[in-house]
């Protein structure tokens, strides 16, 4: 993934993540672990796949704007749809 639009909080978190020895962490306790799955497998769940038709230009548009952000393109309609529905997607403006 691109990271041209990496803050310097999110930079830190990366280089903190990075300087973890993991060799020397004891892996949680199988209780934990099922837990941690558990929790992973019903995240899943609650998403449900979508199929709409797009004209292939309009694809085309989608898929650069994506690149642009460094994301896959069905990743990036998911993030416009929901900013959008949340009220997050401002419009900007064209000057003339």
């Amino acid at each position: 993934m691109a990271e041209k639009y990496i803050d310097d909080e999110e930079k830190d978190l990366m280089e903190a993540y990075k300087a973890i020895d993991f060799s020397k962490e004891e892996r949680p306790a199988e209780s934990d672990q099922k837990k941690f799955k558990t929790a992973a497998s019903d995240f899943v769940k609650k998403e449900t796949k979508m199929n709409i038709r797009i004209d292939p230009f309009e694809l085309e548009k989608i898929k650069e704007y994506a690149d642009n952000e460094g994301l896959k393109y069905q990743t990036f309609v998911k993030s416009v749809l929901h900013k959008y529905i949340t009220g997050q997607l401002v419009e900007k403006r064209k000057i003339s």
